[in-house]
């Protein structure tokens, strides 16, 4: 079949390349066509241009057998793209640019399948930027208005693939992608359409201006609406948008206002792994209100979050631990309401042997919310956090440093744990994080030492790992946090120097 794409009689390449998109629906005919040449082939026939004698116009005579022979070669190509050896296949015999060439005409049977192909292909990272060169994104968003269902199906998942790019983010909005795509969460029968859209907006929302049309359209309250009685495919992308449209909070009210939280909590119970880290992203920022938090603690939601740190999946526990934070620094009473969560602090801290690193600076923020109450702390130090924190404190990990370092400097508050690091090893450690490049890891450090050295001893270590150099270099940042501490640091060591030499000569 792969040797009769080569004939000269149209019908027959037609039917050869139909054949071929019946049959590669399975691996081993996929890896078939491929190495008998065949993608090389299939993707010739897209330039349906090249039997026209006239190249002066080349797009304009062309026989309806040689759009046949194209769509025909587009099919087989759609099949065979599920596989990423032949996506790169299709990509090195030049087929996006003629792929964007045939998005420009006006067969809609022509365009599901260079859709479809272009759909699977925008997997890739590669591709996508190839998508970008050849300006897909703008006939993509074309055909969202289009009549048929089956290719704004495509079209939206094909913007779903392309939009983990910022680039392509802007561009959708520019080409006026975001009103079609609001426009069409009001149609719901059609559940594999309402994935791809609503697919596509989760990932449009990354962005903060089309958040802010997503808002003008009227997007959020619809999106609201659709946390109930939807297949898992759409919830898991309609909670990922409102996640996205939670950092806002305009919009955090907007879902309060539609009561949008009580059905959000509700997903809390659910097993779907992507399901519970786009929810517990989305009931984490909403709890950055009072209002929205009061509401989530009524429903028992921070009961649940809680519960989620029992899961399986990692991504589940640290989202769920992220998640936290903001539940714990807003609520009525903090202290009593973690306190009502039997064994909960124990398991909070049994985290920190965790090996994933998400996880772990997840679990440090929380715990420094959780130590901002005495009560929580003593219980937290009798399970054992200092010598678990401190354990941590080797890493390269820039954002767990930064939480680790906060966790720290919060657990010093309490008891003999200032002394507690020192004789865990932690001092050192935490030194070199002040050779980090990031501010944030500079400011949590800064202000861990300065916790630290109030205990002699850890002085002591600060001054041999060469502290007061680098902290001398923080003493001038214009980040006034930053600023203090390590003044504060400063003055410690030098005040137990002044201290060490006065006992020598008296």
């Amino acid at each position: 079949m792969v040797n009769i794409l080569d004939s000269s009689d149209k019908n027959l390449k037609c039917l050869a390349a139909e054949t071929i998109a019946n049959v590669a629906n399975f691996k081993r005919a996929r890896r078939t066509v491929r190495q008998h040449g065949g993608i090389k082939k299939l993707v010739e026939l897209l330039d349906y241009a090249q039997s026209t004698p006239d190249h002066s116009h080349r797009t304009f005579h062309y026989e309806t057998k040689d759009v046949e022979v194209a769509r025909c070669g587009a099919l087989a190509l759609w099949s065979c793209s599920k596989s990423h050896a032949n996506k790169e296949a299709i990509r090195k015999a030049g087929g996006i640019p003629l792929l964007a060439r045939l998005l420009k005409s006006s067969h809609e049977d022509m365009l599901i399948p260079v859709v479809g192909t272009l759909q699977e292909c925008a997997s890739e990272e590669n591709y996508r930027a190839a998508i970008k060169a050849e300006r897909i994104i703008e006939n993509l968003v074309k055909n969202l208005n289009s009549e048929n269902e089956v290719l704004q199906e495509h079209c939206a998942m094909a913007i779903y693939q392309c939009a983990e790019d910022e680039e392509t983010r802007d561009l959708v909005r520019q080409h006026g992608g975001l009103k079609p795509l609001a426009a069409l969460l009001n149609n719901t029968d059609n559940k594999e359409r309402l994935a791809a859209v609503t697919g596509a907006i989760w990932k449009c929302s990354i962005s903060k201006e089309n958040v802010t049309k997503f808002r003008e359209y009227k997007a959020i309250e619809t999106l609201v609406g659709l946390l109930t009685d939807q297949p898992e495919e759409v919830l898991v992308n309609v909670v990922g948008a409102l996640g996205e449209c939670c950092q806002e909070q305009e919009n955090r009210a907007i879902i309060r206002r539609c009561g949008g939280i009580q059905p959000l909590v509700n997903l809390l119970v659910g097993t779907n792994q992507a399901l519970l880290v786009n929810v517990t992203k989305a009931v984490g920022a909403c709890a950055t209100e009072p209002e929205n938090m009061m509401i989530i603690d009524r429903l028992d939601g921070v009961r649940l979050l809680w519960s989620l740190l029992k899961n399986p999946h990692p991504d589940v526990k640290a989202s769920a631990a992220w998640a936290l934070c903001p539940c714990i620094e807003n609520a009525k009473d903090a202290g009593e309401m973690v306190r009502s969560f039997v064994g909960g602090l124990e398991l909070v801290v049994n985290l920190l042997k965790s090996e994933n690193k998400e996880v772990l600076a997840s679990v440090c923020a929380a715990i420094t919310k959780i130590a901002k109450d005495q009560e929580n702390l003593a219980v937290i130090t009798d399970h054992g956090v200092v010598p678990l924190l401190s354990k941590l404190a080797n890493t390269n990990n820039d954002k767990l440093r930064r939480h680790l370092a906060e966790a720290i400097s919060r657990c010093c508050m309490w008891g003999r744990n200032r002394i507690a690091f020192g004789e865990h090893k932690a001092v050192a450690p935490l030194v070199r994080y002040l050779r980090s490049k990031d501010t944030n890891v500079h400011r949590a450090t800064a202000q861990a030492l300065y916790q630290l050295s109030e205990d002699a001893n850890n002085c002591i270590t600060m001054h041999e790992n060469g502290a007061v150099k680098l902290l001398l270099d923080m003493v001038g940042s214009p980040d006034e946090v930053l600023q203090e501490a390590a003044a504060g640091c400063i003055a410690n060591i030098r005040r137990l120097a002044l201290a060490t030499e006065k006992a020598k000569y008296s």
